[in-house]
This record gives structure tokens, C-alpha cells and sequence, in this order.
């Protein structure tokens, strides 16, 4: 996770400088984010550990070769760095669950699920329903799915066996 929080602080630091960045390098940010979540519902897939390490492998690649490019070496190199010290750490739960969501009473655990064509917002609402847990859609189209810590985690892995189905197709 902190791996990944320095590559997203690296994205905005591309997108301050007008920088462009391909859809794909977004795509596989965000495939990565939502594989941690799955990951931390179901510690045992190591399949998703993999697939995580390619995704964040694949933006770091991206970002250091046209980092390097763009905005130069020794830049880049203070990226790189952090990097390593993120590899080396463990992801700190309390600092996620920290961050306030208006409308989610507070012994209650939550998500943010951004809709995609796998998983259309309908979907997800089905999903949510079948879970027992509540939901809202956001105003920046993602859906807010709360409840029981218990049921948020069997919604992920519904979510990931829906999705791993599709994606296989």
C-alpha cells in the first residue's frame, strides 16, 4: 500500500506539471488499489499478490523511464528512494480508517467501489443488497457500500470472484 500511495503521489506530481499519462498506466493504478483491497479481505490468494506487484511494476516503469525524461535524473531519483523505503513498510490500517465519509455511522467499516463495465453500479447495488449491507452513489460516481466489517469483506470477495469470472471470459 505505501508502495502504491507513492506512485499515486508521483501521478500528481505528473498531472501539476501538464504532463500526460497513458489511460493504461491509470488503469493498472487503480486495478492495483482495488487487488490491495481484495488482498486484505483474503490474505491467501497469492495469485493477487502477484498480479499487484505486476500492476505497480508496470506504473513504476512508466513513471522513473519518463520522469527521467521529462523531469530529470536526480528528480528521479529522490522518486526511486521513496519507493524503497515504501517497499519496506507495512501498511498501516488506522491511517486508512482515518479518513472521514460523511453519512456512514461511525462502529461501521466502508468501501468506495468505482463502477466499471465488469461491474456496472446496478451490479454493485445487487451485490450490496445480497451482502445485507448499505449503500449510497457518490456525486464523482463511485458507490459507498457500508456496514458490518464481516459483510464489507464477503462484498470484496463476491466483488473479486464476479469480476476474476468476467475478466476470464
Amino acid at each position: 500500500m505505501a508502495t502504491w500511495k507513492v506512485l499515486e503521489e508521483m501521478l500528481a506530481e505528473f498531472r501539476k506539471r501538464g504532463i500526460s499519462v497513458p489511460a493504461e498506466i491509470m488503469s493498472d493504478l487503480k486495478s492495483a488499489k482495488t487487488l490491495i483491497n481484495v488482498l486484505k479481505a483474503d490474505p491467501d490468494r497469492v495469485d493477487t499478490c502477484q498480479k499487484i506487484d505486476e500492476y505497480l511494476l508496470n506504473v513504476e516503469s512508466y513513471l522513473v523511464s519518463e520522469g527521467q525524461k521529462i523531469l530529470g535524473v536526480q528528480h528521479v531519483e529522490e522518486w526511486v528512494r521513496r519507493l524503497d523505503e515504501a517497499s519496506r513498510k507495512v501498511f498501516d490500517e488506522e491511517e486508512e480508517e482515518a479518513k472521514l465519509v460523511v453519512g456512514v455511522p461511525r462502529e461501521q467499516k466502508w468501501i468506495r467501489v468505482k463502477p466499471s463495465a465488469e461491474l456496472p453500479v446496478e451490479k454493485l447495488k445487487v451485490l450490496a443488497e445480497e451482502t445485507n449491507l448499505s449503500y449510497s452513489v457518490q456525486s464523482d460516481s463511485c458507490l459507498l457500500v457500508y456496514g458490518e466489517d464481516e459483510r464489507i469483506k464477503e462484498f470484496v470477495k463476491k466483488m473479486a470472484t464476479k469480476y476474476g469470472l468476467e475478466a476470464e471470459k
